[in-house]
């Protein structure tokens, strides 16, 4: 057996939120996405966690999810990111 402290567990288990540098043309393509759906749905309550969008083609579909699955071509654009420069 294997005995390890509480305190080391927690700290294995902690995500350190590291910046993804992405091309501005995704950003972009992410941030048309995420507009499109806000004027053709207004009054949506539930606000999506990012856009999952294909690196090359940059089509793209808005992520409700918790944990996305990310098809090898694709990166996820995370909401804060899309809406830092919109204002």
């Amino acid at each position: 057996m294997v005995y390890t402290s509480q305190q080391r567990t927690e700290t294995w288990t902690q995500r350190i939120e590291i910046p993804v540098l992405l091309d501005p043309s995704i950003i972009r393509a992410a941030r048309q996405i995420y507009r499109t759906y806000s004027e053709v749905h207004p009054d949506r309550v539930q606000r999506p966690l990012g856009v999952a969008i294909d690196r090359y083609t940059c089509r793209g579909k808005l992520i409700f999810n918790n944990k996305p699955i990310l098809l090898p071509q694709e990166c996820f654009v995370p909401l804060s990111q899309i809406e830092s420069e919109i204002y």
